[in-house]
């Protein structure tokens, strides 16, 4: 029995493509895979999240560590700007639930 490595981006792509399908047993006859290899790739999808594994190559594994901290950190300022307005939005409407008569 030979064990075969496939790619990150091939799993994903057979993963995306069961979802849309919704049939595993099909789309593993159409690539000519077990059906439980694949549920083991969504299985191990699910368990990581949206986290790629790292590349093993130490530069690239620096690069890819630097491109993520920059993705994160811009989503974090993102998430902060949406969260203040939404925080001025409920005191605006708390406020306006206070007042006696808010004509």
């Amino acid at each position: 029995m030979t064990q075969k490595q496939y790619s990150e981006e091939f799993k994903e792509q057979i993963i995306k493509e069961c979802e849309e399908v919704g049939n595993v047993a099909m789309v593993a006859r159409r690539h000519n895979l077990s059906p439980k290899t694949i549920y083991g790739w969504t299985y191990a999808a699910k368990k990581r999240g949206s986290i790629k594994p790292l590349p093993k190559n130490q530069n690239k594994r620096l690069s890819e560590a630097e491109k993520r901290l920059e993705t994160i950190s811009q989503e974090n300022v993102q998430l902060k700007k949406l969260l203040g307005e939404k925080e001025l939005e409920l005191a605006i409407l708390r406020d306006l639930r206070d007042t006696v008569n808010p004509r």
